[in-house]
């Protein structure tokens, strides 16, 4: 009770650092907000030539297939780096005021989820432009969006720990984000994956778990409840993880930063 009360008692503070995150992303940029719409449309566009060429892949749904993918590993990427960065880039006001120091990686995870959730408006557009319309068992993307919130945030705030010691996680993160990528099935299919024995290479990624569903809905077909499952256990236990590991370090951060 004591940490929902403190939660609650900042709640307007946590509102002005999301605002303050998403103006600061489209500062001087022409388009702002709209970038978020163009940008995941222009990737996918080259991603599906370039890979629709590769493995001849005509299948008219396929730029759909990877604009799924593409905008959930996108904000996972982007908010895990967000979060990473957050303690040290707000160190200035960590040492001239008190502030729950878990707002600041919560903050950069929640900006970058409104963001992400603005631009599933590509997603709908994309579906009725192939032929892939809403329906109403698209409600069921509730539980692969939260399982994502939740993971994203487990995993920033590990990152952000270490972070604060370990300068370097900055560089190898981005590394870490490159194989997680490829482990996600995002420009191809993983029946051929699958079918070579190297099944574990992608099941062993909960990402591509929270993926493979997401599209399983979009497309309507049945979810893969095993995936799903070792997704939701590692999200959890991540943030369990994450949060005990913050609260025990926080303390030490003044030091670092």
């Amino acid at each position: 009770m004591k940490y929902i009360q403190n939660f609650w008692r900042y709640r307007f503070l946590l509102a002005e650092l999301v605002k303050k995150g998403i103006k600061l992303k489209y500062r001087r940029s022409y388009l702002g907000i709209v970038w978020s719409l163009l940008e995941p449309i222009m990737t996918t566009i080259v991603l599906t030539v370039v890979f629709g060429t590769l493995f001849n892949n005509k299948d008219r749904t396929f730029p759909l297939y990877i604009l799924t993918g593409r905008l959930l590993y996108s904000y996972f990427s982007k908010s895990t780096k967000a979060a990473l960065k957050s303690i040290r880039s707000n160190a200035g006001m960590i040492k001239k005021v008190y502030v729950p120091k878990y707002l600041y990686p919560l903050s950069a995870v929640l900006f970058n989820y409104v963001i992400f959730l603005i631009s599933l408006i590509v997603l709908v557009i994309l579906g009725f432009v192939v032929g892939v319309y809403p329906a109403w068992y698209w409600i069921k993307l509730a539980l692969p969006l939260f399982i994502l919130l939740v993971m994203t945030y487990g995993v920033g705030m590990i990152l952000a720990t270490v972070g604060v010691f370990f300068r370097d996680m900055e560089y190898l993160w981005d590394v870490f984000l490159m194989i997680i990528m490829y482990t996600c099935a995002i420009f191809y299919h993983p029946e051929r994956l699958l079918k070579s024995g190297h099944a574990w290479v992608l099941k062993v990624n909960p990402l591509y778990g929270v993926i493979g569903n997401t599209r399983n809905i979009v497309f309507g077909n049945s979810l893969d409840w095993s995936s799903m499952f070792y997704a939701v256990a590692f999200a959890f236990i991540t943030l369990a993880i994450g949060l005990y590991v913050f609260h025990k370090k926080q303390d030490e951060f003044i030091l670092q930063i």
